[in-house]
């Protein structure tokens, strides 16, 4: 089945089989930042944004995403490197795979609610999977970078 749907500001037409995920489709078109987790929509590092909303890219087939914007982080390097630093400042990083889903899930955040409250943070990442830092991290990174801001 031929699909045809913007990926990072691009349109792409292509020729799918019925049930490939979404997140094969993206690897397959070179998001790499979009990684293979749980498979079963409880980790978080299968994030993108679809018509600017995160969804799990390893539970949405595919041909559900035809006619729709999908954005991955190689198409939101500006926008991530904005408070990806303020992060990495704060040790948030250790081992770096669920980083994308984080900044993901970040930026959807931000676009909805430039000025969230900690619980809104904590509510917004709590989808991601991280076993390095236990989320405080990630949280005083944000809080610094809306702190920045002001």
């Amino acid at each position: 089945m031929e699909i045809q749907l913007k990926l990072n500001g691009k349109t792409v037409t292509d020729e799918i089989a019925p049930d490939l995920l979404l997140l094969d489709f993206l690897r397959a078109h070179r998001c790499y930042s979009v990684k293979r987790g749980c498979e079963t929509a409880n980790c978080g590092l299968c994030t993108v944004l679809m018509d600017g909303k995160p969804v799990l890219s390893c539970s949405v087939p595919c041909a559900r995403a035809a006619g729709h914007s999908i954005q991955t982080l190689e198409g939101l390097q500006e926008e991530a490197a904005d408070f990806i630093g303020f992060i990495a400042d704060q040790g948030a990083d250790q081992c770096g795979f669920c980083n994308p889903g984080m900044v993901m899930n970040t930026i959807a955040l931000l676009r909805e609610n430039p000025d969230p409250t900690d619980d809104e943070i904590r509510a917004f990442l709590s989808g991601n999977l991280c076993r390095c830092s236990g989320y405080e991290g990630q949280l005083r990174g944000i809080r610094n970078f809306l702190d920045s801001r002001r």
